[in-house]
């Protein structure tokens, strides 16, 4: 028998260019084929609506439309920099974002993690029901929750401070309790939905790494510690860049629930502000301003702790 022929054909060299990416497609079509209705929806609902933002450029009038609207170049961005009261949105909005991220952000993490430990998968599962269920509640559920707890007249804690000989606070008409009320209502609604992401990121840990540790004789902390938090750490840090980018929108529908004349000063945000002239006042154009305002912050904000992230923890969104 001839050797040379007793040797294997060296496998067939990957085809490239279109034909060679045609052929993967057709290949993966099934792939292809379930990613289209992700597609679609970020195509529809993502990137077409961009083209409206040239309205912020104009004097944007409905019934004559976007082609045929006057422009007026950077007249609205002028007219929201010099908004009196424009330091007074940024300044609760910005301390609104970072009181979420110090308290809010890291609850379902810790949430996550004890519901890790628990070895009763009955309890377990029930555990994780009674918390995922606010996120399935309006705000105007949470709002009547929130009243029935802190009311001045029923409230149960006014209730309970009085029945302690001390006077009934009105907790939701005072602006030195507002931020607090809202990190703490935000907290208490999704915490449990939140988590879920990090319980599937802990289910991705390899079982034979605690393993070792016993062996080594690590104890439960220091497993935590150098196997659970390392494991989990591209989670966290592409849900907490995501977190900086959008550091700029709170959601209109919470803090409006919550928001009225006496706690404006702790308060109203971009977001209560853009619902008032957008929504109730019919001033588009700025509205869209603004949006386009807050969309470059948090694109600038989010490049930047993206590379602050890679130098520090080696991960990222890129």
């Amino acid at each position: 028998m001839d050797r040379a022929s007793s040797i294997p054909a060296p496998p067939e060299k990957r085809r490239s260019g279109p034909a060679g990416l045609l052929k993967f497609v057709v290949r993966n079509r099934a792939l292809y084929i379930m990613l289209l209705p992700g597609l679609a929806y970020l195509v529809i609902f993502k990137y077409i609506p961009l083209s409206g933002s040239v309205i912020a450029f104009q004097n944007f009038n409905i019934f004559k439309g976007i082609w045929h609207s006057e422009w007026v170049g950077f007249k609205w961005f002028e007219q929201f920099f010099t908004y009196p009261q424009l330091r007074r949105l940024l300044v609760n909005t910005l301390l609104i974002s970072f009181y979420q991220l110090l308290f809010a952000f890291p609850a379902p993490i810790l949430l996550a993690l004890l519901l890790n430990e628990l070895r009763s998968m009955v309890f377990k599962r029930t555990v994780q029901t009674i918390v995922y269920l606010p996120h399935f509640f309006s705000w105007t559920i949470v709002f009547g929750f929130t009243y029935m707890i802190l009311s001045v007249q029923t409230g149960l804690l006014n209730n309970l401070i009085e029945s302690l000989g001390f006077e009934r606070i009105n907790f939701l008409q005072k602006a030195e309790y507002f931020r607090s009320i809202i990190v703490g209502t935000g907290i208490w609604k999704e915490t449990g939905w939140s988590a879920i992401i990090f319980l599937a990121a802990l289910a991705g840990i390899s079982p034979t790494l605690y393993e070792a540790a016993k062996i080594d004789g690590a104890n439960r902390f220091q497993q935590l510690l150098h196997i659970t938090l390392p494991g989990i750490m591209p989670t966290i840090v592409i849900l907490l860049l995501l977190r900086i980018g959008n550091i700029l929108d709170l959601g209109a529908e919470q803090i409006y629930m919550f928001l009225n004349e006496l706690t404006y000063k702790t308060g109203d945000v971009l977001d209560t502000y853009t619902y008032r002239i957008g929504i109730l006042g019919g001033q588009y154009s700025l509205t869209t301003a603004i949006g386009l305002f807050k969309s470059v912050v948090g694109f600038l904000l989010m490049v930047l702790a993206n590379r602050l992230s890679k130098k520090i923890t080696g991960e990222g969104l890129y």
